[in-house]
């Protein structure tokens, strides 16, 4: 593992969106070549919406666009690999460059603007496994589209089949408009369409949501996820607010995710645990880069935990480390496992 953190440190001395791209060609030619990771200490299992997770930390959407090596990012010890966001149609995203690293920060700014290959290439991709491990699938729509909840109803059509679970993705900041979906009538007809087009199937539906909402946004998001009865919500997308930072690159456009979003999605974290208690899992995502993070997110109401910008500065020997963290907080606090953990934070 160390020479992967190795190779990660020689990424990072290149533009970033290359540095990325390069990335996922090494994954994909070493795949075959990676052992399986090793089973994890049992205490760190966690039962979420009909699925078994051997540990709660997941790999966030955004790093394999395209669903081409989630193989072998579960070889790394990820106990679930979320792919995306996919939309129907091929698209370029944004003009480059739109990927920052705030090195200064322990950050990234990123207005990729859902860059990837459309369901087709997708699908194509994730028939294609020959691994196991839990896969999600993160859906968007396309930028030009005339009929954005057309653009989900057809990716969740295609993809979730292959997926052990899809989440909807109405909080990207880098796709104008797209946020609107948060309001209380057009999520209430998105979700209406997802769940009657599953109709009696199993497939799990998540829901992320933006950090930046206020108190009356998140009272009227928690209604209707009740309403809808989906599964879970993911707490939380990127962020366009620009709290105290110090590097040069912090004013550029874009969502900013990393160790400035952990405080502010913690809090929204908890605030929906309060709203939606236990009937619905969330997931927490948001700045975590070690062992008491991840036990944060957990107290403050997540059953799973989500990372990717704390890779692009740590390698993946991060997942590891972090796994060995949690077991030891959660030993230092005095739960017996995840579980007894989850929402223990929340008044």
């Amino acid at each position: 593992m160390s020479l992967f953190d190795s190779a990660a440190g020689l990424l990072r001395t290149l533009p970033a969106e290359r540095a990325h791209n390069l990335t996922l060609k090494l994954a994909s030619a070493a795949a075959p070549f990676l052992p399986k990771a090793p089973k994890d200490d049992g205490r760190l299992a966690v039962s979420a919406f009909g699925l078994d997770f051997p540990n709660p930390v997941g790999l966030a959407a955004g790093f394999d666009k395209n669903a081409e090596v989630p193989d072998a990012m579960a070889k790394f010890g990820f106990g679930f690999v979320e792919c995306g966001t996919v939309t129907p149609r091929p698209q370029k995203g944004n003009p480059q460059p739109r990927l920052f690293r705030l090195s200064e920060d322990g950050a990234v700014i990123n207005r990729m603007g859902f860059n990837n290959g459309g369901m087709e290439a997708a699908a194509r991709n994730l028939k294609a496994r020959k691994g196991g491990g839990l896969v999600g699938i993160n859906i968007g729509a396309n930028k030009h589209s005339n009929d954005r909840i057309s653009d989900y109803v057809l990716g969740f059509a295609s993809l979730a089949p292959l997926a052990d679970y899809v989440t909807v993705n109405v909080s990207s900041p880098n796709t104008p408009g797209l946020r609107g979906l948060q309001n209380r009538g057009e999520l209430t007809h998105l979700l209406a369409s997802l769940t009657a087009l599953r109709g009696g199937k199993t497939r799990p539906i998540l829901l992320k949501i933006a950090p930046d909402l206020d108190d009356h946004a998140l009272d009227e998001i928690a209604d209707v996820v009740r309403a809808s009865a989906i599964e879970g919500v993911i707490v939380s997308n990127t962020t366009i607010a620009r709290p105290e930072l110090t590097s040069p690159l912090a004013r550029e456009p874009g969502g900013l995710s990393g160790k400035p979003l952990f405080a502010p999605s913690t809090e929204i974290l908890r605030g929906m645990r309060r709203r939606l208690g236990k009937s619905v899992t969330l997931i927490g995502v948001g700045g975590i880069a070690s062992g008491e993070d991840a036990l944060a997110k957990i107290k403050a109401g997540a059953s799973l935990v989500q990372l990717y910008t704390a890779l692009v500065y740590q390698g993946p020997g991060l997942v590891a480390r972090i796994k060995r963290e949690l077991l030891a907080c959660l030993e230092r606090d005095g739960f017996a496992n995840v579980t007894e953990a989850v929402g223990s934070g929340v008044g």
